[in-house]
């Protein structure tokens, strides 16, 4: 490990397999190695590094800043009701002078991703760029876990401010899915959870559309999300993915709040689509970072694109190395949800996207 790096303005970041939890001496080795570092990361559906998707294996990034300061925050969600509240926590800490930029890594499942991003937003200033993702467990839904820098936890939330004038950071997101299929009318939801579309049971309805693939609910939910939008606006349109089923009230608990009286579409996609899809995010990032030296791509994709793309995953990452200066870096996840702006907007939480956040720091 290049142990030289290490210092206060060091920071790792560590994405792994869940089968990590439950490996100490891979995260006593990162203790001792950067002992002064700010480390925080996540497990994941599968590993990004350098353009390549990887399984059980600890995708690591370790950035030297010369002048950024570095703000390390953390915080319980012991139940979805308290994500609100623990997004308050989390932006109280980071709260500094001089703050540019928030990376905040999630529990993947027993989180409301909406409520947790929206109160981080209400909360930091207006110009602070956010970006991250929830963790990951694989197709399975069960558990997940973050690392805070001493062991990997539970129900915990971890986050970094960048602080100071030389950072820079640009966000892209895409995603590359289509609507298909009738507009039905969100009849009763109560926040992640759809009870009913057009007044009939969200499960039976959502059955009927998959056909034999029912069986395999909610892993094979990833291919067919949900278009969800409150009121008549596009710029209001969210894509979420369903996490959960409640057999016995038929019902679908989602990654993110669902809107009461809004409207949702079923969505499909190419393979075409979800690869340019990346390359149009990675570009995105690039141009707002406009960085001038080697950079470093964090990567944040949705578990569904992961199985749509099968074999071709990979070339959703690779526009990367292409549109970066020469020595920059990629890694990242694949996620249960995605924490990036989109149109210009505030950051929201988004499903099934490519959200990338290109990192560099000027030094005058």
């Amino acid at each position: 490990m290049p142990t030289a790096l290490d210092g206060p303005q060091t920071l790792v970041l560590v994405f792994g397999a869940p089968s990590y939890a439950q490996a100490p001496s891979a995260w006593q080795a990162l203790r001792e190695a950067f002992p002064q570092a700010v480390q925080l990361g996540c497990s994941t559906a599968g590993e990004i590094f350098e353009g390549e998707v990887r399984d059980d294996t600890l995708s690591v990034a370790v950035l030297k800043f010369g002048a950024t300061q570095l703000v390390r925050a953390v915080t319980s969600v012991a139940r979805r009701e308290d994500s609100a509240a623990a997004g308050q926590r989390l932006a109280t800490q980071l709260n500094r002078t001089g703050l540019r930029a928030v990376l905040v890594f999630s529990e993947g499942v027993q989180v409301n991703g909406t409520a947790l991003v929206d109160a981080l937003t209400q909360h930091l200033p207006a110009e602070v760029a956010l970006a991250g993702g929830l963790a990951g467990d694989g197709d399975r839904f069960g558990s997940t876990w973050v690392w805070d820098g001493v062991a990997p936890q539970g129900h915990s939330i971890v986050a970094v401010g960048l602080c100071g004038d030389g950072i820079r950071v640009g966000l892209g997101s895409e995603g590359g899915w289509a609507d298909f299929g009738p507009e039905r009318h969100i009849t009763r939801a109560e926040g992640q959870v759809l009870h009913e579309l057009d007044g009939r049971p969200a499960l039976d309805l959502y059955k009927d559309y998959l056909g034999e693939l029912a069986a395999q609910l909610p892993a094979s939910a990833l291919r067919f999300p949900l278009s969800v939008r409150q009121g008549g606006g596009a710029e209001g349109r969210v894509v979420r993915t369903i996490l959960g089923v409640d057999e016995a009230n038929r019902a679908l608990i989602f990654a993110g709040d669902i809107p009461q009286g809004g409207t949702a579409r079923l969505m499909r996609v190419n393979h075409l689509s979800l690869i340019e899809s990346g390359s149009l995010a990675v570009a995105e990032a690039a141009r707002a970072a406009s960085p001038e030296g080697p950079a470093l791509c964090l990567s944040v994709s949705c578990v569904g694109r992961r199985l749509v793309l099968g074999e071709q995953t990979e070339e959703e990452l690779e526009a990367a190395a292409q549109l970066l200066p020469p020595g920059s870096a990629q890694v990242g996840f694949y996620s249960y949800g995605e924490i990036s702006p989109a149109g210009g907007a505030c950051s929201r939480l988004h499903n099934q996207t490519m959200t990338v956040s290109v990192l560099w720091e000027r030094l005058d």
